[in-house]
């Protein structure tokens, strides 16, 4: 079987894989957030956080709890690292210095996951356990409760209540990640991925030096790391380790517990307003895109431009042998059109055309199909643009989901969208006009530019992964890149919850014979060509200087 064969057969099984999930577990998160019972933990959780789980709030009460359950998270994991020398399970590992330990307790906080050490010689199983893996199914939930606020938005009327935070972050995490991930875990332990707490191993001589090994409980840790969307890895090579992804069946595996839920959610939102229609046609956008960007990755990637790449069926520099050009083509796609970040090869070896596509698939905003609740949140707000877009050409007041969007809607659906690129856009030419920025870069020119780059692309779009050329351990990246990563992460969830509760507050509006049809395939292309546009105009000179640049060059 030849390489590309494989790679479309391997996508073909994805998409199968992910067709039979996408109605139960659509129908399940569905039912999960229109419930108004309680399960006994679940009771017991609220008494011990000291909430009402069946107090309705208004957009601004939800993102106070929002907001202070996320303050509280990046200062325990701040101080969890901080005091990681005193700990036991440390594996000897002395306290993560103050610079690294704030990017990194933001880091995924803001599910993030950004990582400027290497995980096997910093973290202990504490830190590991009870600090990040904890934060990978907290901060997925809040994604997902923010998703849900906005669609009862839609779905409710003449009132500006959104749901009950903490109700909703508590059943995301015990009725929808905790059991996937369980059953998951077993999967990857089956593959040969490792679950334990041993300690330091030395395995023996390697380049004149001792080698040295650790365990962990890894193979829990990367099920809710690829599930929730969360990308850090247990190790620094992250799911390119044969510790945390052991084979091309458990490959497969992880690209699929990346894209399920993301995926699902267009089904709940179809259900939670009332048309199942409505949720088709926003997962026929998010499938649109990710299908043409994995193809057109892929044939990058197998594109022979000379005798190495004829001789080796295609660009394998970076990539792991046991999972092949096709399987890290949509391993890399995957992870960049969700916030995952988690890499099962090097991005920076890509072609440069095929670095320009993970770093384009970030620039989109990560909807397609987005992060954990992020991703529909974001094709949402798009949704209305696009329909805001429509209104402009036929002079009519645009409306969508039976509720008008007017200048306050548009002005909050605007300040989203614009927030990111300008974090991204700022902070690089920052890096760029500084001297000791710089100094950081493995690489000069077009490829030096767009290590920057795609850090803070990364960073702002709360995806984690980088271009691997970058030292990012320095004063500089990991405080810069953690307020990226704040902004990046909070300031549109303000723009989001501040739209939901407006739309809440609205008297549905009958449709006639002149509304929109945003169920049908016309809509859904005019919501892909504005994405793309928009995009484009935003984000093309950059990439002009970068992987264009340096795609065409070569």
């Amino acid at each position: 079987m030849g390489p590309v064969l494989a790679g479309v057969l391997q996508l073909l099984a994805l998409i199968g894989a992910l067709a039979l999930a996408y109605i139960p577990l659509g129908n399940h998160m569905a039912r999960v957030y229109s419930s108004d019972k309680h399960w006994r933990v679940e009771k017991w959780i609220y008494k011990g956080i000291g909430a009402d789980p069946d107090t309705q709030m208004r957009w601004p009460a939800y993102l106070r709890g929002v907001l202070a359950f996320s303050v509280a998270g990046v200062l325990f994991l701040y101080l969890l690292q901080r005091l990681q020398g005193v700990l036991p399970g440390s594996l000897g590992f002395s306290a993560i210095d103050p610079d690294q330990a704030f990017n990194t307790a933001v880091s995924f906080v803001t599910n993030t996951n950004w990582q400027s050490y290497y995980g096997e010689q910093a973290m202990g199983h504490v830190v590991q356990t009870a600090g990040l893996a904890v934060q990978n199914f907290v901060s997925a939930a809040v994604g997902i409760a923010v998703a849900v606020a906005l669609v009862r938005g839609f779905a409710r009327s003449r009132t500006g209540e959104l749901g009950n935070f903490w109700s909703d972050l508590v059943r995301g995490v015990v009725r929808i990640l905790v059991p996937i991930a369980a059953v998951a875990a077993v999967v990857l332990v089956a593959c040969g991925a490792i679950q334990n707490f041993s300690g330091i191993h030395e395995v023996g001589q390697f380049m004149g030096g001792q080698q040295q090994w650790n365990g962990g409980a890894v193979a829990s840790q990367e099920a809710i790391k690829e599930l929730g969307t969360n990308g850090g890895g247990y190790f620094n090579a992250n799911s390119a380790h044969p510790f945390e992804n052991p084979t091309p069946f458990s490959n497969l595996f992880e690209i699929f517990l990346i894209l399920v839920i993301p995926f699902a959610l267009t089904r709940t939102f179809g259900l939670m307003v009332g048309s199942v229609k409505q949720g088709y046609a926003i997962l026929a956008t998010m499938a649109t895109i990710w299908l043409g960007f994995t193809a057109l990755m892929m044939w990058t990637e197998f594109a022979h431009h000379g005798p190495a790449f004829d001789i080796a069926g295609g660009a394998y520099e970076g990539k792991e042998v046991r999972f092949g050009v096709g399987g890290s083509s949509i391993f890399a796609t995957a992870t960049t059109l969700t916030s995952t970040g988690a890499v099962d090869s090097f991005h920076s070896s890509f072609t440069g055309l095929g670095g320009g596509i993970t770093m384009l698939g970030m620039m989109l905003g990560e909807i397609a199909p987005g992060g954990t609740g992020s991703g529909l949140y974001g094709m949402l707000i798009m949704a209305i643009i696009a329909v805001f877009i429509a209104g402009l050409m036929v002079g009519r007041t645009p409306e969508y989901l039976g509720k008008k969007i007017g200048s306050r809607e548009i002005k909050l659906a605007a300040c989203y969208i614009l927030i990111t690129p300008a974090l991204v856009l700022i902070f690089t030419a920052a890096a760029m006009a500084l001297p000791t920025p710089g100094n950081s870069m493995t690489n000069s020119g077009a490829h030096g530019f767009s290590e920057i780059l795609y850090a803070y692309t990364s960073a702002s779009n709360n995806n984690g992964s980088a271009f691997a050329g970058l030292n990012a351990d320095t004063q500089w990246f990991n405080s810069t890149l953690g307020l990226a990563m704040l902004f990046g992460r909070f300031l549109p969830m303000v723009f989001v919850l501040a739209l939901a509760g407006s739309l809440a507050e609205q008297k549905p509006v009958p449709q006639t014979a002149g509304t929109l049809r945003t169920d049908k395939p016309l809509y859904a292309g005019l919501l892909v060509g504005t994405i793309i546009i928009i995009t484009g105009l935003t984000y093309f000179p950059a990439l002009a200087l970068g992987p264009l640049a340096e795609g065409l060059a070569s």
